[in-house]
């Protein structure tokens, strides 16, 4: 859990978010202390995915705010928080077609990391080092198949030198050997003083690495503690798990 001497890096406060008639965040709240790793759980549709793209400015909000470091960012885009130091993978990878590993990986740390030639270099180096990408950082990014393809999503992430890292189910379709090692990778991320918000549906690999879990159904938090405490809710196993005990 946070240290309670961290400062709040980021939080969303009374979010909403309409897709039409559809309400897909209903009022949340969410805090983030500095260096903390936190997991969000819960149901297919519960709004896990929209509330990322709202703290990273993929989607602007209906209403509420968004704060990071103290600073009201909620009418800033993807590429101004990306600078500022939020930086997100998604669910399905989009990597730059007809781009090598490395280009796609130097384009984010230039353009999403607004770094320069010199710098974005080290910083793509460095991801591409740390991921494990270094065999395949001479492929066309559209040859890779979809592990490698998801391996390049945190890869880009990480050039553009976050603060903050938001992951989309970074862990689907990777089999037990590749989660450990997507696990190792995360907790080298920890080490680095790199903020973490986690969604993923594989709850045993998450749990390796965060210590708490916020838990989200029909776009609203029920319940917000460690791995245990949430899992543990009554109303937590009733909609996350279909009633049934784990």
């Amino acid at each position: 859990m946070k240290d309670v001497n961290s400062q709040e890096l980021v939080s969303a406060s009374a979010v909403f978010k309409h897709f039409g008639a559809n309400t897909v965040l209903s009022g949340v709240d969410f805090k983030v202390h500095a260096g903390e790793a936190v997991g969000i759980v819960g149901p297919n549709g519960a709004g896990k995915t929209t509330l990322l793209a709202t703290l990273s400015g993929s989607l602007p909000l209906d209403s509420g705010m968004v704060l990071f470091r103290g600073k009201d960012v909620s009418n800033l885009d993807a590429a101004q928080r990306c600078r500022l130091g939020i930086a997100r993978s998604h669910q399905v990878p989009r990597p730059f077609g007809g781009m090598t590993v490395f280009e796609n990986v130097l384009t984010a740390a230039m353009h999403g990391g607004g770094f320069s030639l010199e710098e974005a270099y080290a910083h793509s180096i460095d991801a591409v080092t740390l991921c494990g990408m270094l065999p395949v950082a001479n492929r066309r990014a559209e040859s890779l198949g979809l592990l490698d393809r998801k391996r390049l999503e945190l890869t880009r992430a990480l050039a553009t030198a976050p603060t903050l890292l938001l992951l989309d189910e970074i862990g689907g379709g990777l089999t037990d050997g590749e989660a450990s090692e997507l696990v190792d990778t995360i907790r080298t991320l920890q080490g680095r003083q790199i903020t973490i918000v986690w969604i993923e549906h594989i709850v045993h690999v998450l749990t390796q690495v965060v210590e708490r879990l916020v838990c989200m159904d029909a776009g609203r938090v029920i319940a917000d503690g460690t791995p245990q405490e949430v899992f543990a809710n009554k109303t937590v196993v009733e909609a996350y798990l279909g009633g049934q005990t784990a």
